[in-house]
């Protein structure tokens, strides 16, 4: 897969994520993927994927935008590894803005999200504000 091909489904994913359009999203996902939304909880399957990022939108008030700052991609044979820095922006109750900022390791390997044959399952690393 190259480069072009991964920013483009990850910037795919993030505007699914952002428009809550779940049934998108979940096209990126293999029937057995899973996601780590923070270290300790995980996400097993399409189905509890999905329930996760309708736990998150609910989570944030349905006003989560979801954007990549810095991102590298490291590749050998059919597995990616994307380094890439996660931004969440967030409306508060009051009006006002917040944003944070997010270091993830997704990695492309034969399952979990596939795109063109490669797949991603998604590392938390990091979180910083």
């Amino acid at each position: 897969m190259e480069y072009q091909q991964i920013i483009k489904a990850i910037k795919a994913a993030d505007e699914a994520i952002t428009s809550e359009d779940f049934d998108a999203l979940m096209e990126f996902y293999a029937d057995d993927a899973v996601l780590v939304i923070k270290p300790g909880l995980i996400a097993k399957g399409k189905e509890n994927i999905r329930k996760a990022f309708v736990a998150i939108a609910d989570y944030f008030g349905h006003n989560l935008v979801v954007k990549q700052g810095e991102i590298q991609v490291i590749q050998g044979a059919n597995t990616a590894l994307v380094i890439m820095e996660t931004i969440l922006e967030t409306v508060d109750s009051k009006g006002g803005g917040r944003r944070e900022r997010l270091v993830a390791l997704p990695t492309y390997s034969a399952k979990s999200w596939t795109v063109n044959g490669f797949a991603l399952s998604t590392i938390l690393m990091e979180r910083t504000c």
